[in-house]
């Protein structure tokens, strides 16, 4: 069968290659999955760079966490899915966990097993790749704002940036009746994210104290959710952003150390920080109500051919791109 290898101590996008592995076979407790979309988090780029945990990769590598399909067989022991089954895969596999696309192989193949415990079906409106896109992006945007401080009707949320992670929560918090404020530095993003429901939005270029903007567009009071998706160099604005007890929740390493990132702030305002890394299979499952109770379609930027996942890649590293790139197999 066909999938991409990250050549074993990859540094860049030219250690990704297309090759050749024989096709698995599903044995007990295990499922066989024809994967039919896949889509990209920040974290496969960092992978592919040998920037991720523990450095470049020591083996050649399949990679990509997020991955979705059809259940083409089932080992002995089987009894939660079928042939035929439209199926997602769970970011992590296995227990102990560990994540697909590093440290285990992932889903940019034709076909993957996964055991039983790995996969949930997919609600009947969305296609392969849009449930692609929900496994790490999907699961991390609902941990951000479900599973801390919970989201309730008339809650003010921030997000930062217009990316996979952002876009999904900007839906989520929608649903579940907030307010969103979203910032980017693009007009056309902007709008997009207008479309999708934003309430307020802020372009970061033309207003680089954004952190002032989201004050001045809550009256004073700041954001009771912060999707801090830029990492240090953008917390010392969301410490001076969010609410009384509000919640920032961080999630990214965009961007370098810059500014006070005392936590001083916080203290007055009782308000908390929170480190989201993805999340687990209940909330993957959460998740999925949700979505399907809300008819929720996840944002597609972009889909690649299966031969074209270098230019996947290269989207992402340009960071033009508006909610998920997906790469159809």
């Amino acid at each position: 069968m066909k999938v991409f290898e990250i050549v074993q101590g990859s540094t860049s996008l030219d250690g990704l290659r297309l090759a050749e592995r024989p096709k698995p076979s599903a044995g007990p407790g295990q499922v066989l999955v024809r994967i039919r979309a896949v889509s990209l988090n920040y974290r496969d780029l960092a992978v592919v760079q040998g920037k991720y945990f523990g450095g470049a990769v020591p083996r050649n590598l399949i990679p990509l966490s997020d991955g979705a399909g059809e259940v083409v067989a089932v080992g002995d022991g089987v009894t939660a899915f079928a042939p035929g089954d439209r199926v997602v895969a769970t970011f992590t596999q296995g227990s102990p966990p560990a994540a697909l696309g590093s440290p285990l192989d992932g889903t940019l193949a034709e076909h993957v097993v996964f055991p039983e415990s790995g996969l949930l079906k997919i609600p009947e409106h969305l296609s392969f790749e849009e449930a692609a896109t929900l496994p790490c992006a999907g699961v991390t945007a609902w941990n951000a704002l479900m599973e801390g401080k919970i989201t309730r009707p008339g809650d003010t949320v921030l997000t930062l940036g217009t990316g996979g992670v952002s876009i999904l929560a900007l839906q989520i918090a929608k649903a579940a009746g907030a307010r969103v404020i979203v910032t980017s530095s693009s007009d056309e993003k902007l709008a997009r994210a207008k479309a999708l429901g934003a309430d307020a939005t802020i372009n970061y270029r033309r207003t680089p104290n954004w952190d002032q903007e989201v004050l001045a567009l809550t009256s004073g009071r700041g954001a009771d959710h912060i999707v801090e998706v830029g990492g240090a160099g953008t917390l010392p604005r969301s410490l001076h952003a969010v609410a009384q007890r509000g919640e920032i929740v961080l999630i990214g390493v965009l961007t370098p150390p810059s500014g006070d990132l005392n936590p001083h702030a916080l203290m007055p305002k009782n308000a908390t920080l929170r480190g989201v890394f993805v999340g687990d299979k209940p909330m993957f499952e959460a998740l999925m109500r949700a979505i399907e109770v809300n008819r929720i379609h996840p944002v597609v930027d972009q889909v690649f051919d299966f031969e074209s996942a270098p230019d996947a890649y290269r989207r992402l590293q340009s960071a033009q791109h508006f909610g998920k790139l997906v790469i159809r197999v």
